[in-house]
């Protein structure tokens, strides 16, 4: 599917085969973190290193990248990105509060391994914080029990687990090494890549603050690499605030890694410049998309599963009716 604003792909990422060397100006994904999420078929692994040199190989000299990871397996991703030719230049982290804590009470394992008998102390509504007014099947039809141990050694680890709640995704800031023997300046001058767009995504001052800094630039800082869901004081710096997607926010949007548009907006504002090209090997619904088509730039995403494709397409559509009723 094509059209002037965009080209997305319902196919393999893999050889980029679509595209011209050195043509692209940005590149924003968020790849399969093979943390088998959810238990879906296409996070069982990290994707194949060929993606991130195909990626450097069509990607203008000195343009940067952003690409989501997951804590666990951020850097073996990192390792594959330098080893394709790509240039580390620092991590982002997308921090929120209601990430879903993945554990259980080990104590009743315990009971069950030594043949003691849990006891049921009550029972509970188990609704998922992250799901707007929480899960339809999560409600007082399907009461929880809950569970205390009972063997001297369970009691010993009782609310023990496994492991901590999460409370932020790390997103890689990658760069393709400047043309040899370029200067930023004149790799600028010939590609238009190699720098960050920094003045179009400082965070604006909050009412009534003052201004900080021996030079206060009107706009507001310079973005950090911490993009936070809800705001807090330090009596100094801001981050760029944004939360995460409520499941359903779109009636026919399903995908359970959604990042918010808002998030990819700033994302995309970082990386890329008005009328540039920005590239997503693994569009998933199309967020990036989206955003790209806000920010009048030119996108080009693949999706190999079909239903997400389709969802993507919808949102592309729906984006581009839009902005065509903004010029009118």
């Amino acid at each position: 599917m094509k059209s002037e604003h965009y080209e997305i792909y319902n196919k393999s990422c893999y050889g980029l085969g679509e595209l011209k060397d050195n043509s692209i100006d940005a590149m924003v994904t968020d790849p399969p973190y093979g943390i088998s999420y959810q238990n879906n078929y296409w996070d069982k692994d990290l994707p194949d290193k060929k993606i991130w040199e195909d990626s450097v190989k069509v990607l203008k000299p000195g343009s940067f990248g952003l690409v989501f990871s997951s804590v666990r397996l951020m850097h073996r991703l990192m390792v594959a990105l330098e080893d394709a030719g790509f240039l580390i230049k620092d991590v982002m982290f997308w921090s929120y509060l209601n990430g879903m804590p993945k554990s259980r009470d080990v104590a009743l394992d315990i009971d069950k391994e030594l043949g003691s008998e849990s006891k049921v102390v009550g029972k509970y509504n188990y609704v998922q914080g992250y799901k707007k007014n929480g899960a339809e099947n999560y409600y007082a039809e399907n009461k929880k029990l809950k569970y205390e141990p009972t063997s001297e050694l369970g009691v010993q680890y009782k609310g023990s687990g496994l492991g901590i709640k999460p409370a932020y995704e790390p997103v890689i800031l990658i760069q393709k090494p400047l043309e040899k023997g370029l200067s930023v300046a004149k790799n600028i001058i010939k590609y238009g890549t190699g720098a960050l767009n920094i003045e179009n995504t400082r965070i604006p001052y909050a009412k009534g603050e003052t201004k900080v800094g021996h030079n206060p630039h009107p706009k507001g800082r310079v973005a950090a690499n911490i993009i936070r869901t809800e705001p807090f004081s330090d009596e100094y710096d801001k981050f760029f605030v944004i939360p995460k997607v409520r499941q359903k926010a779109e009636e026919f949007n399903d995908h359970p890694t959604l990042k918010p548009v808002e998030l990819m907006h700033h994302l995309v504002k970082l990386v890329s410049f008005e009328n540039q090209t920005v590239l997503d090997p693994f569009m998933g619904s199309g967020s990036t998309g989206v955003a790209c088509l806000t920010l009048k730039r030119k996108f080009i995403g693949y999706e190999l599963d079909e239903r997400y494709y389709e969802i993507c397409k919808k949102r592309i559509d729906a984006q581009k009716i839009i902005n065509e009723s903004l010029l009118f």
